[in-house]
């Protein structure tokens, strides 16, 4: 019997997805559910198993677009298991890259009557750098003379022994979309991006004296950044509503829930998975939370539901050692917290210059929809937060609000 294998739906409104790569090659036994390929669609990268066991036949290519309900491949169930043999293993490939190489032109040996230098001529041209193929002679036959090599000057532009290759490779489908969300967001909003900075001094204090005992009651899992950052974007959203809303036509669309983006760095690229309902998490459930989804963009296993939806979202480029950025709104929604890296500096504090570790924060927002008053409210008030954690976030209460 032959089985043709159709390419299943990753998702409402995915109707395209391309062949990223076949993880086995045409002909081989494959096992039912081993995976076959990895399948990009405009929202992630999915891996696609065999739906029975068999002699696998590819009737796609790497790198075509096929659409859902596309065959893709045949398996013929009825085929014998070779003897002797195990699962297809895995076939790595390297990306497809169509390199164009600059080569010179092939040039005949010279001699010292055909245009090489004199021996005078060769250790000057040496103690310059030069190549003697660089050099017109101006002696008889072409020959390179002394007053030559004297007169000579190291060339500026023009490399001649380092490689001249360049190579070609296709985006991948997440990638373009990515790319053509991003345009989107620049000339489709009316996108400003308002600073302020945050004296990291009291989480930090909170951190050093709870951490240990945090991540030896929660099995492992760190007391981090990312959660009061959460909860203090959870806290501001709510004073300030029309941050957590977004355009849709003519309306305005408000949620009374916090589904939280938080960008990762995933193999494929950019990853932003949704945190749900972070205004209900505790710092262990935030915590937890993205580590799971962290982990799965780091395996390749983060499916369209963990990235669909999200209110608002948060990106560190903290961690990559951005000082300080204008991020791009994430649409639809209408607003994005950039993080950056924690320097010690100088600042005031009560008439007095003290040094503090001190991060820049980055609010991008849609104008259309959020006006200066919003924006700048709700960034002081993730300041604040972060800045008074203890009455602002844990209650005044540490050892209940970590759960330890």
């Amino acid at each position: 019997m032959i089985l043709e294998m159709k390419v299943p739906s990753p998702g409402e409104s995915i109707t395209e997805v391309e062949i990223a790569t076949w993880l086995v090659k045409d002909g081989d036994y494959v096992e039912k559910d081993q995976a076959i390929a990895e399948v990009d669609s405009d929202k992630a990268t999915l891996e696609l198993p065999a739906e029975a066991s068999g002699i696998i036949t590819l009737k796609a290519e790497e790198g075509d677009a096929v659409a859902v309900g596309q065959v893709v491949c045949h398996i013929d169930t009825d085929a014998a298991k070779p003897d002797g043999a195990t699962a297809a293993p895995a076939v790595e490939k390297a990306p497809e890259v169509k390199k164009e190489e600059v080569k010179a032109a092939p040039v005949a040996e010279k001699t010292y009557a055909t245009g090489a230098p004199s021996p005078a001529a060769k250790k000057i041209l040496d103690e310059k750098n030069i190549s003697p193929s660089d050099i017109v002679g101006t002696g008889k036959g072409g020959r390179i003379t002394t007053e030559d090599a004297a007169n000579a000057v190291p060339s500026m532009g023009t490399p001649t022994n380092g490689s001249r290759a360049t190579e070609r490779v296709k985006l991948s489908m997440l990638r373009r979309k990515v790319a053509e969300r991003l345009v989107a967001a620049k000339n489709e909003t009316a996108m400003l991006t308002t600073f302020n900075e945050v004296n990291m001094t009291p989480i930090n204090i909170i951190r050093n004296q709870y951490k240990d005992e945090f991540k030896a009651k929660h099995n492992g899992i760190g007391l981090g950044y990312m959660s009061f950052f959460t909860k203090a974007v959870t806290r501001a959203l709510q004073l300030y509503p029309d941050v957590n809303s977004m355009m849709d036509g003519d309306h305005k669309v408000a949620f009374d829930f916090a589904d939280i983006s938080i960008a990762v760095s995933g193999p494929k690229g950019l990853m932003v998975p949704v945190v749900r309902n972070a205004e209900l998490l505790t710092f262990r459930g935030v915590e937890a939370e993205i580590k799971r989804l962290a982990l799965r963009a780091r395996d390749g296993q983060i499916t369209v539901d963990d990235m669909t939806g999200g209110t608002f979202t948060i990106t560190n480029g903290g961690v990559f050692g951005s000082m300080l950025s204008t991020p791009i709104i994430n649409p639809p929604q209408s607003g994005i917290l950039g993080m950056h890296n924690i320097i010690e500096r100088p600042i005031a504090v009560n008439g007095k210059v003290e040094i503090h570790p001190m991060m820049y924060v980055a609010l991008s927002y849609d104008h259309r929809i959020i006006d200066g008053r919003e924006s700048v409210g709700f960034l002081v008030a993730v300041k604040e937060a972060l800045e008074n954690p203890m009455e602002l976030l844990l209650d005044n209460n540490p050892k209940k609000a970590l759960e330890l």
